[in-house]
């Protein structure tokens, strides 16, 4: 692997020195210095402004302040910056509980570097996609904005658990890539899959390491830096794909086009989920796959999951793929492993109902963007594969519990409307629900993603535990709503309504996902007739250019004053500039 790293270096730092050279010599200096200047000034200024604003607090507004925290967030957004001007203060001890798990944060990540510090450094000169990871630590900031108390620690540790499977993928995903460090031992174990495949069924290998092959360079790292994806989608419509279709096929085509997926692993497994355009991305995908010398099974579930006649197609494909995975890897299926998995992946799945149950009572107490992207995760890609994780659900349990007994708030302020988010999120602003709580008092209950299967898979009969794999999989998250008629996604919403005690409703209109778009007049009609607000918020899931964050913000400003005639929870939130802010 050194000599592999040795020869990288050889090969490319010759010609980067060069580029380097050409590109400081073609700074301008005089423009740097005047917007360090500028930023300094309007640092000093609003120094001065949050000064002057303290100081014209009573006592009793200056112990709240620093007993509970600010209340204006949108000062820590700053007018051309690529990052907050600073942490935000949540109060005395809701900071500290901030800090301790910030420094967490970084431990972790220390630790990811030691594991291959050579390799790892290299891939910060190969993929332009690595470097966005350093988004990391101001991710976490902004996807925590407004907790409080327990709410801090608990969303901390779900977003915790996230990264430390990431942290383990970058730097497994570096070691193994045969252009930088090329482990032998460590591509002898490795099985890809798409990233839209769930990955319990790598439970039934463990001695393999299963890594959704796409996650880490295109479909996570689009929530942390909302422009990473444009030179993929702008390299495959330079191709003549139509600039309609869904970023993340198309994302995951261009990562193809320009090579910006590591070449490592003993085969890849694609899925025909959760739509068309999957389908899209996978033949596209495997002709470039083939090209590296990487073979590929395309799992194809049915669509028609409602329909028990298709579970055994569902099953028999799962079957097959099992025994793909034991001829290329030599590796053969342990159904004991995969039991213990299994069952701690329903237990998983108990305790997150009870989440859910107590969302249901005027007392929530997980809200908000944390919680979402940990169920999507805990769902899809650990599947009760990390014991490690069972810690962390029963101390989010106990917290939750505590909070809910003293009827705890998780945000600096009550929140006014319950609402249920539907259709895909966008990437690009992943913490949109955390400023919907924060800016207008809405606050998340549970979104559509986070509402798949819950059926307690099956740990004693081999045949019917193949057929309950086939049938998760074939609920996959966003599939199960998308696909298989509109009652999965029209009519699940009203229920879903009753069942949290939802007012409100945020209706994300993906603009290029042609599944949702033809029930816009049902949902309309229907949610008039319940008496339920609907917000209507259009995107383009990675692609920022199509769909502003600002104009996102501006759907539901609009809604609230207009037809709610409500004001804002925090006023400094409504409009703010971040249109390059990680």
């Amino acid at each position: 692997m050194l000599k592999t790293n040795i020869e990288w270096i050889k090969k490319n730092v010759p010609g980067d020195l060069k580029i380097w050279k050409e590109m400081i010599s073609e700074i301008d200096w005089k423009d740097v210095k005047k917007k360090q200047l500028n930023k300094m000034r309007m640092d000093k200024e609003r120094i001065q402004s949050e000064w002057k604003d303290f100081v014209a607090l009573s006592p009793a507004e200056k112990w709240d302040r620093f007993i509970n925290g600010e209340r204006q967030l949108g000062r820590l957004y700053q007018k051309g910056a690529i990052a907050f001007t600073r942490r935000e203060w949540k109060g005395l001890e809701s900071t500290a509980r901030d800090f301790q798990n910030w420094l967490i944060l970084w431990a972790d990540m220390i630790k990811m570097v030691m594991r291959d510090p050579m390799s790892i450094a290299l891939g910060l000169f190969e993929y332009r996609w690595f470097s966005s990871y350093l988004a990391s630590v101001a991710f976490f900031d902004r996807n925590t904005l407004g907790y409080r108390g327990r709410a801090v620690t608990m969303n901390r540790l779900l977003l915790a658990d996230v990264y430390r499977y990431v942290e383990n993928v970058i730097a497994t995903l570096l070691m193994a890539d045969r252009r930088i460090g090329g482990n032998d031992k460590i591509n002898s174990k490795l099985m890809l899959f798409d990233e839209m495949t769930m990955a319990q069924m790598m439970a039934g290998f463990p001695g393999l390491i299963g890594i959704p092959y796409q996650l880490i360079p295109m479909f996570l790292v689009s929530e942390l830096d909302q422009l990473i994806c444009i030179p993929y989608i702008d390299a495959v419509e330079s191709y003549g794909l139509p600039s309609d279709t869904c970023p993340v096929p198309t994302s995951e085509c261009g990562c193809a086009i320009l090579d910006a997926l590591p070449h490592c692993g003993l085969g890849f497994i694609s899925t025909s989920t959760p739509c068309d355009g999957s389908d899209m991305a996978t033949s596209f995908q495997d002709r470039r796959l083939k090209q590296i010398g990487l073979p590929t099974y395309p799992l194809t579930l049915p669509v028609r999951y409602d329909d028990e006649d298709t579970v055994e197609c569902g099953a028999q494909d799962m079957w097959h793929c099992i025994k793909w995975v034991e001829e290329i890897t030599g590796e053969k299926w342990d159904w004991e492993h995969y039991f213990t998995v299994i069952r701690r992946f329903n237990e998983q799945t108990k305790m997150e109902m009870e989440k859910w149950e107590m969302n249901s009572t005027p007392y929530p107490q997980l809200i908000g963007p944390c919680y979402e992207l940990f169920r999507k995760w805990n769902y899809e890609m650990d599947g009760g594969l990390e014991p490690s994780v069972m810690k962390t659900f029963y101390k989010v349990r106990k917290l939750m519990f505590q909070s809910y007994e003293e009827k705890c708030n998780p945000y600096r302020h009550p929140m006014k409307y319950r609402a249920v988010v539907w259709s895909c999120p966008a990437h690009y602003y992943a913490n949109f629900s955390n400023w919907l709580a924060n800016a207008w008092g809405i606050g998340v209950l549970v979104e559509m993603e986070s509402l798949n299967f819950t059926k307690e898979l099956n740990t004693t009969d081999k045949e019917e535990a193949i057929r309950d794999l086939a049938r998760l999989y074939e609920r996959m998250v966003m599939r199960k709503h998308t696909n298989g008629g509109y009652v999965h996604v029209l009519d699940e919403l009203w229920k879903v309504c009753e069942q949290f005690n939802a007012n409100f409703i945020i209706m994300y209109q993906h603009v290029c996902c042609k599944t949702m778009a033809g029930l816009q007049g049902l949902f309309d009609e229907q949610a008039r007739e319940r008496g339920l607000h609907l917000i209507w918020v259009e995107h383009d899931l990675m692609d920022p250019r199509t769909v502003s964050r600002r104009d996102m913000r501006a759907k539901v400003n609009n809604y609230m004053r207009a037809i709610i005639q409500a004001e804002p929870t925090d006023e400094s939130l409504i409009e703010f500039e971040d249109d390059i802010t990680w």
